[in-house]
């Protein structure tokens, strides 16, 4: 089955800063399976790009191999793009994001292809603080090739075929946490309106920012037995915090009440606005976020919403210094400074 372009009748819908309407930050048709979470993830993609009101060929697009890979085709049909060799999305990132830093990137991949093949791959990303959007799409099996485990398939949940994993699984938001990602979260395709503020939070994130979404995979893996069904995901996924994303032009200030709500300021001058479900849970404390992660959840609960947030930490391109103008911009003279620069360049190792 090939993709078809989506019709661009889009007369009366409203319209973003840019004078654009959603239907500007489409795709083409999906060829996913009928009900794939994946979609939803695409959906919520392209609400947050249009209520961002971000160019689309501001945005760079990047994927390996799987189910998840494709979905890159179905958003923002007018930005760049690249699918990569399985599990080798983040290096190719790193080189783009290396010689164009002012592209907004989005790295989207699977549990198959960052937690299994590319795990090296992702683990370095986050090490650099890459300055990208990572999405996993995480359903706990390969559905390209008929629904093996993936590695983050939980102890003791079935395949469609009634076999129970008995490996430990990996969770992709506890690595980015050990690794330093100064921006963690976890959401449910099946839920957009936790979903869509989690990605604008995101893209505004100047460093590596990771958001694992439970995306249940309908043709392998919604069956009972399974934890990353949509019925189990509905009933036992728990909020941690109620998460807001406030644009910076159109931020209110103000004084709130003592009623256990957290601001956060980012480095644009946007606001990430908290309002906390346990007592004690501080986004900032990453020990904590650890903990929460790890600690057996009450009744199988799936802890969702933004995890962690550290805006400290220098991206890629500050910790190596790289010039404020992208490389493909730099003139010829700046790039070769001549015979005379050389000469003097060789001295150093005479």
């Amino acid at each position: 089955m090939t993709s078809m372009p989506k019709p661009k009748l889009d007369k009366h819908l409203p319209k973003n800063e840019l004078g654009l309407t959603i239907r500007n930050y489409e795709g083409v048709m999906s060829t996913l399976c009928a009900g794939c979470g994946h979609d939803s993830v695409t959906a919520a993609l392209v609400q947050a790009f249009w209520e961002l009101s971000l160019a689309p060929e501001s945005a760079a697009k990047v994927s390996g191999i799987g189910c998840s890979s494709k979905t890159t085709a179905y958003f923002m049909g007018q930005s760049h793009g690249i699918n990569c060799v399985h599990g080798r999305m983040p290096s190719v990132a790193t080189g783009a994001n290396a010689v164009n830093g002012d592209l907004h990137y989005i790295g989207i991949s699977g549990d198959g292809d960052s937690l299994s093949i590319g795990f090296g791959q992702f683990a370095h990303a986050i090490r650099r603080n890459l300055n990208m959007l990572y999405i996993i799409e995480n359903n706990g099996v390969y559905g390209l090739t008929k629904g093996q485990f993936s590695a983050s398939a939980d102890i003791g949940t079935k395949s469609k075929k009634g076999i129970a994993n008995e490996q430990t699984p990996i969770d992709p938001c506890v690595q980015a946490l050990t690794l330093g990602a100064g921006f963690v979260a976890r959401g449910f395709s099946g839920d957009k309106s936790q979903l869509v503020p989690l990605i604008k939070a995101a893209l505004m994130h100047k460093g590596f920012a990771l958001i694992d979404v439970i995306s249940p995979c309908v043709t392998f893996n919604d069956h009972k037995g399974s934890t990353k069904s949509y019925a189990h995901t509905y009933k036992y996924y728990h909020p941690l915090i109620h998460t807001d994303f406030v644009a910076e032009a159109d931020a209110i200030t103000g004084k709130h009440a003592d009623d256990g709500t957290l601001s956060v300021t980012l480095h644009d001058g946007g606001v990430l606005n908290f309002r906390k479900t346990d007592a004690d849970y501080d986004p900032r404390d990453r020990a904590q976020a650890i903990e929460t992660l790890l600690k057996p959840g009450e009744g199988g609960e799936i802890r969702t919403g933004l995890l962690y947030l550290n805006e400290d930490n220098p991206d890629m391109h500050a910790a190596n210094s790289l010039p404020r103008m992208p490389l493909n911009a730099l003139p010829h003279e700046a790039l070769c400074p001549g015979r005379d620069a050389l000469s003097k360049l060789l001295k150093r190792y005479a």
